[in-house]
């Protein structure tokens, strides 16, 4: 069976594509050729990426749009069953599916996620998110915990799902969130002691949670920086963390691609379909999800902030010739990071740039092994 790509160390920098699961990808803008969501799309774009050679599929977890004029996201795939079907319709890459720990009980997910890694062969990789989109989780008929407590609700949830995946008989559990007699779940997943787990944590009770129990954490960072010294932080953390044991864990980055052949055309088209043809109505509603009366509580950084949100969802720019976004791609491996994830306003179009143009030229600067 092969092994999931995430787990080997071929590459210097591994890099995955981001968000290919909902309408819009990354990108808040009325531009042509932004994602729509159908199944030939999705499956389509799963296997060109795993033809460029990615490492990953990291999806989003979205269950209502962001409005304005575009409705960010409002369509979008279910990761978990997601993740079952190009699990089946893929060899190598591996498939990550995102889950927001309150729509979920830990016994179901168990079940699922070991169903999905036998569908792949010991490729899946669970994103762990403990909740922070207040409207949406209200969808699912429970008011959002204090944002600490929240780990503190995912702590108890993966430690059940990690016993499920490794006991071979059955037990009781007694947590502070969840109870569970007689829990027992078969098959195991094929990843022993259990499939790749990544988190998001940026705060401090999130770093911690990832030193405890992630293999990969996922720093969001407002400039490179900031995300070199989250990625030395959480490294220091999980070496000392009394659970953990020898695991190390890797860090990953996020980035957004305008590539051209010169400067000036990328910056120009990253421009248009920010400035002309972003959706601002649709980013202060994002924004106000993640900091209430966000305009007023960020000042003179709010357009900036939201400019970024709509290039790219937050991630830094890689934004200029093939030499600049790979020497980009340098520069986070030099900050420290593991890998990368990575999305385009037009998603086929910047799979096939990257395996054609930037491919060569990671391998040529030792970023990658093929």
């Amino acid at each position: 069976m092969p092994e999931n790509p995430l787990q080997s160390n071929e590459h210097r920098l591994s890099l995955a594509v981001f968000g290919i699961n909902v309408s819009g990808g990354c990108a808040m803008t009325r531009a042509p050729n932004t994602l729509g969501i159908t199944w030939d799309e999705t499956r389509r774009l799963a296997l060109a990426a795993e033809a460029a050679g990615f490492d990953a599929l990291v999806p989003v977890a979205r269950w209502k749009g962001m409005g304005g004029q575009v409705n960010f996201n409002h369509r979008s795939w279910e990761p978990l069953t997601l993740a079952s079907a190009l699990a089946a319709v893929t060899e190598r890459i591996a498939i990550f599916a995102t889950c927001h720990v309150p729509t979920v009980h830990p016994v179901r997910l168990a079940k699922e996620v070991a169903t999905i890694d036998q569908i792949s062969g010991g490729r899946f990789c669970l994103n762990i998110v403990a909740g922070w989109n207040e409207p949406e989780m209200a969808l699912f008929g429970a008011a959002q915990r204090p944002h600490d407590e929240r780990y503190d609700v995912a702590e108890d949830w993966i430690s059940l799902a990690k016993r499920l995946w490794i006991e071979p008989e059955e037990f009781d559990y007694a947590g502070p969130y969840f109870t569970c007699p007689g829990a027992y779940s078969e098959p195991k997943p094929v990843q022993q002691p259990h499939p790749l787990i990544m988190s998001a944590g940026n705060s401090p009770r999130g770093l911690e949670f990832a030193a405890g129990h992630a293999d990969l954490n996922f720093v969001v960072a407002p400039d490179l920086a900031t995300a070199g010294e989250n990625a030395r932080k959480v490294r220091e953390m999980a070496a000392k963390h009394p659970t953990r044991g020898n695991r190390p864990i890797k860090v990953f980055g996020q980035g957004y691609v305008v590539c051209r052949d010169t400067e000036a055309e990328a910056i120009a088209y990253r421009d248009k379909y920010v400035n002309e043809l972003g959706d601002w109505d649709g980013v202060r509603n994002l924004l106000d999800v993640l900091i209430p009366n966000s305009e007023s509580a960020l000042g003179d950084q709010w357009e900036s902030m939201a400019a970024n949100m709509i290039a790219g969802y937050g991630a830094l720019p890689l934004v200029g010739t093939p030499d600049q976004v790979v020497e980009g791609l340098q520069a986070f491996a030099d900050a420290g990071l593991d890998g990368l994830t990575l999305s385009w306003v037009d998603y086929p179009a910047g799979i096939e740039q990257f395996d054609k143009v930037l491919r060569p030229r990671l391998v040529e600067a030792g970023l990658r092994a093929f």
